[in-house]
């Protein structure tokens, strides 16, 4: 790890992004969607749009060639949800952890992959 300021060297630029499916959040997240090669956490009440804003992100990534991983921490994954908002469902990556412990291991493993 490392620690720097803000302020420290240029700005990162051509960012390899993927869409939200929704232009109005990929321009107000400044880079034109969400960073791909990074872990991304989508946090947010219940009922506030987290599952739904994650497998549009997935759809998107699946358009462009894209391998994605859903960890269903909840076991709660509705796949003909995901189907009706455009992912390929036979080729996503389905985790159903046990406990948040494997949750991490898996993230890690997938990450590490």
């Amino acid at each position: 790890g490392s620690i720097m300021r803000m302020g420290d060297g240029e700005a990162a630029e051509n960012i390899q992004v993927v869409s939200t499916g929704s232009l109005g959040l990929d321009i107000a997240l400044g880079v034109g969607g969400l960073p791909r090669g990074r872990v991304v956490e989508i946090y947010g009440p219940e009922s506030s749009g987290k599952t739904t804003l994650t497998l549009q992100v997935i759809a998107e990534l699946q358009k462009i060639g894209g391998t994605a991983a859903f960890i269903d921490a909840e076991h709660a994954l509705d796949v003909q949800y995901a189907s009706k908002l455009g992912v390929n469902v036979p080729e996503l990556l389905i985790s159903q952890p046990d406990t948040g412990e494997q949750a991490l291991e898996i993230t890690d493993a997938l990450v590490r992959s």
